[in-house]
């Protein structure tokens, strides 16, 4: 365990954190947490600086850290910068199949989309693309859950992948929210669709063809905006 990192984590952000922009994060957020104040692209500068200033030695110290940091976090930021910390590049190596434990309870414990995408994309992501028989698994498993983060983790996994997408997986993680009402599944599918529409926009043509009278407005509307767009 590296307290020192967590503990100079914190004073970094509170010194940087600005009350009357915490007011308005914490009612935009509609958070159960405070906010120091501090903008997302501050606190990743911070949490790379942290991260210089205090090497972690092995996997578990890494792991501890980003948990203890996590699990006792009495402001967002905090949380944002553990979800820094699990994707450091330095560390990335690390990010394996055995860290799902700590990747699930941050997903579930945090339960907001903020997190969620993050870890979605970016820790999930590498997960699929370094350890596909693995995490192809997790993630089906994931999209027929019954909490919606674990949901909405598996559809956005591929966010980053581009041409790299697995098609199928794709649509068989979006097929079991379907037809959910749920804004933050929607809005996921429509996210999903609409990222892989800049590489592959038939495929998703045609898929949000053959599902249209299945998708919600909100879904379709995102799933085709890019598209739209480049048409004029």
């Amino acid at each position: 365990m590296t307290p020192s990192l967590r503990a100079d984590l914190i004073a970094r952000l509170s010194a940087a954190g600005d009350p009357e922009r915490a007011k308005g994060q914490h009612r935009y957020m509609k958070s159960d947490l405070p906010f120091h104040g501090v903008r997302v692209p501050e606190v990743r500068r911070l949490a790379r600086a942290v991260i210089k200033a205090h090497p972690i030695p092995d996997p578990s110290s890494w792991e501890e850290v980003i948990l203890e940091t996590w699990r006792s976090a009495t402001h967002r930021e905090q949380r944002y910068g553990a979800i820094e910390i699990a994707y450091a590049p330095s560390y990335r190596t690390w990010l394996r199949p055995a860290c799902l434990p700590m990747l699930e309870e941050m997903i579930v414990t945090g339960a907001w989309w903020d997190y969620v995408d993050q870890l979605a994309g970016k820790h999930m992501g590498h997960l699929l693309a370094s350890y596909p028989e693995d995490i192809r698994p997790v993630l089906l498993s994931w999209a027929v859950d019954a909490d919606i983060w674990r949901r909405r983790t598996a559809i956005l996994a591929q966010l980053r992948f581009k041409a790299d997408t697995d098609t199928g997986l794709l649509f068989a993680l979006i097929e079991p929210s379907i037809a959910e009402k749920e804004f933050f599944l929607r809005k996921a599918i429509g996210w999903a669709l609409r990222e892989y529409s800049k590489t592959c926009p038939d495929e998703v043509i045609g898929f949000v063809a053959t599902n249209r009278h299945r998708l919600s407005t909100l879904s379709r509307r995102e799933a085709l905006k890019a598209i739209e767009r480049k048409r004029g």
